[in-house]
Formats: C-alpha cells, structure tokens, sequence
C-alpha cells in the first residue's frame, strides 16, 4: 500500500532521515517506534506530502505520490493528530464532519450531522456532545472526538500521530482499543507514530524502529521482544544502557 524507498530529509546541516526503507501492506497497522527527534513526526509528514522530501521515492498503491493529484491524494486518508487540533470556533458535531462539509466529499449538512454522531457514538460519545464545543470536553473526550474525526469520511488510510499524549493510563487504554477496533472493522492501513509502548503492543500488526534516520528493525510486533537488536531492546525496557545515547 505504501512503500518508502531511500528516503531523505534534512534540515541545513542536520539529517533527520537517512536513507529510510519501509513497506506498509494493505489492511496493516504499522507503529513506528523510536525516541524524539529521531524522525517519526518528519517521515509522517513527508508521507501525506506536507513536507518534500531531499531524495528517495514514495508510492502509494505503486503510484509516486509526488505525481498525484493532491486532492484526490489526501482524500484517502484520515488523520489523529498528537494535540487533537480541534477547531475551538466550531461545534463538536462540526469538528467530525469537517472534510464532509466541504471538497469533494461534501454531503448535505443534515447528513452530514448524522455521519459525525454515528461516529461519535462509536467513539463511545452520546449525541448530546455534538452540539458542545471542545473546551467544553475533557482531554480524552477531545481525543476520541480527534479519532472520530479521522474515520468520518471512511479513509484507506489512517495515520496516528502519538495518540495516547496527555492521557492517564487508563484513558490511554481505552483509546488503544478503540483504535485498534476501528481499524479492524474498517479493513484501513494505519501507520502509528509513539514512544508509548502499551501502544504499540495493542495497535501494532508490525513495528519499525527508526533511528539515526533510518529503520534499524522491522517485524511482527509478535517478534519485538526476542528481536536480537539492541536497539530495540534497549528501547522498549527503557534501558539507560545500550546503543542509544541518553543524556546524563
């Protein structure tokens, strides 16, 4: 479905992604592990065309994304962004149905509403929330409203960016599942991007772990703790020693 083939990306002197290799297939959900400012954010963001990246190429469905029209492009995906990134002026009902009220996928309001409280409702949200605005809402409401959001418009594709921020444990959870949920019933391609590894375990089909701007690992989440990479094993028991440099 999607497939990365060396890709670059600096800012000035700094290279962020180093020559990145990936492959992500129909249906998958794929969580990019690796700690911040390695690059997860950046790889993201030159995927959906936000950024360009310096060299390697970027297909989706074995078409180079840098030839596509972008309309049509971004019309395939959804998108959970890490803070929510609500729209504080409009109404929680609104904030779902944002690309259905507009573009190429604009439907008649009155449906339009019944799209984004059917969509609330399978966040778990009752319809008395739709006419609420987001400062109204607690932090995990505005995050299953954001996941809400992501699916209205039935994307192939749905990216995750840090999903579980600012959340307690609990509320982590639930949103992992429902995430994990969703997807399932949605048959999407995911691609997750967190340093929370009670995500990973629950979203992930397969992992990739980038560093120095590059994959270091990739597999079954099922293969994660036996990968025989010390990287990866350093990162997920959250090991001060090992390949990865901490700051003292």
């Amino acid at each position: 479905m999607i497939q990365l083939s060396n890709l670059h990306k600096g800012f000035g002197p700094k290279k962020v992604l180093d020559g990145v290799n990936l492959t992500i297939g129909r249906g998958e959900s794929m969580v990019i592990i690796g700690g911040s400012g390695t690059g997860k954010s950046v790889l993201l963001k030159c995927v959906l065309g936000l950024m360009i990246q310096d060299s390697g190429i970027i297909t989706l469905d074995g078409q180079d994304t840098s030839t596509v029209e972008r309309d049509a492009f971004l019309a395939r995906f959804g998108m959970l962004f890490q803070g929510g990134a609500l729209f504080d002026s409009l109404p929680v009902w609104q904030n779902v149905a944002f690309r259905l009220l507009r573009g190429s996928l604009a439907r008649p309001k009155r449906e339009a509403r019944e799209i984004a409280i059917e969509k609330l409702r399978r966040v778990g949200l009752k319809p008395d929330v739709a006419d609420l605005f987001p400062s109204e809402l607690s932090g995990g409401m505005q995050k299953r409203v954001g996941l809400a959001r992501a699916t209205a418009a039935e994307p192939e594709i749905i990216f995750f960016d840090e999903p579980t921020t600012g959340l307690d444990p609990i509320m982590s959870g639930v949103i992992n599942d429902l995430i994990r949920e969703i997807v399932e019933e949605m048959g999407a391609t995911a691609m997750t991007i967190t340093h929370d590894m009670s995500s990973v375990r629950v979203i992930a089909d397969k992992v990739a772990m980038l560093h120095a701007g590059r994959i270091q690992w990739t597999g079954p989440v099922e293969n994660m703790d036996n990968s025989g990479d010390p990287y990866v094993s350093q990162f997920i028991s959250g090991s001060a020693d090992g390949p990865i440099e901490s700051v003292r």
